[in-house]
C-alpha cells in the first residue's frame, strides 16, 4: 500500500519502522477520508500524498538533519500546517520533536486533530489563528528552534510570517522552487529588518527541482514585526 512512500524514503535516508508505517497509512486514510469535506490537498490519490507530501516532507527533514539545522528533540512550528505537510511527518520520523502546528483554518485545525488522533500523536499542539497575530504572543515569538513553511508565498511575505517565531540562533526553512534566486533577492530588505540571513541547500526530491531556503536568526525581530493581517502579503518589505 505504501510503496512508493517506502521507496522514496530509503533513497532519502529515512528507513521506516512497521510502528511509523502504521502511522503514514493510518495518515492516509484520514486525510483521504476528510478531503471529501474539506479542500486539503489538490490531489488525494495514495501515489501523490505518498510521495509529493509525505516522502518530501521526509527529505526536508532529513536534509535538515544532515545540516544540524533539525535536532531530534527541537521545538519545531509550521506555519501555515494545512495538511500537517511537512510538520506531521517529520513528527512521525523523528518522535522526539516538539511540535507545534498552527493554522488559520479552523476545518483544517479540526482534520489536524483527527490526524494526530489517529497516528497517535496527542502531545502535538495545535493552534487556530494566523500567523500576523500570534506572532506577537509572548509565550510563542522567539521561542522555536526550526520555524517551517510550505507555503506557496514570496520568500520576503514568508519571512516575515515566519521568523518572529524563531528564537535567536534559531531557524526558518522553506522549500522553494525554479524562482529561488529572484526571490532570495526580492527578500534581502525583508530579512535585515527581520534580524536574518539566509542560506540555500538543493532538495534532493524526485520531482521538480526544489531549494530550502534557510534563514537564520541573528537577531530579535523588531516588536513591529509582524505586521497586521494580510499586510504581510499586500505590502511586502
Amino acid at each position: 500500500m505504501l510503496e512508493p512512500l517506502f521507496g522514496d524514503a530509503r533513497r532519502y535516508g529515512v528507513p521506516l519502522s512497521e510502528a511509523q508505517s502504521a502511522q503514514f497509512a493510518a495518515y492516509l486514510r484520514v486525510l483521504q477520508d476528510w478531503q471529501a469535506r474539506v479542500n486539503l490537498v489538490g490531489d488525494a490519490a495514495s501515489d501523490v500524498v505518498q510521495r509529493r507530501h509525505f516522502a518530501e516532507s521526509l527529505a526536508l527533514g532529513a536534509l535538515l538533519r544532515e545540516r544540524e539545522v533539525l535536532r531530534p528533540d527541537a521545538r519545531v512550528l509550521d506555519v501555515g500546517a494545512g495538511a500537517g505537510f511537512p510538520g506531521l511527518p517529520l513528527r512521525i520520523a523523528w518522535p522526539g520533536l516538539r511540535l507545534t502546528l498552527l493554522e488559520a483554518t479552523a476545518k483544517k485545525t479540526a482534520f489536524l486533530a483527527a490526524a494526530c488522533e489517529a497516528i497517535g500523536c496527542p502531545d502535538v499542539t495545535i493552534l487556530t489563528g494566523r500567523a500576523e497575530t500570534l506572532g506577537h504572543d509572548r509565550a510563542l515569538r522567539g521561542q522555536f528552534d526550526l520555524v517551517l513553511a510550505r507555503a506557496v508565498a514570496p520568500l520576503r511575505s514568508l519571512a516575515e510570517l515566519m521568523l518572529p517565531f524563531a528564537r535567536v540562533g534559531g531557524r526558518a526553512a522553506t522549500p522553494k522552487g525554479s524562482r529561488v534566486t529572484q526571490e532570495l533577492t526580492e527578500a534581502q530588505t525583508a530579512l535585515a529588518a527581520l534580524g536574518a540571513r539566509a542560506v540555500t541547500l538543493p532538495l534532493p526530491v524526485s520531482g521538480a527541482p526544489q531549494t530550502v531556503v534557510v534563514m537564520i536568526k541573528t537577531a530579535a525581530t523588531p516588536a513591529e514585526y509582524p505586521r497586521k493581517d494580510g499586510v504581510p502579503r499586500r505590502s511586502p518589505l
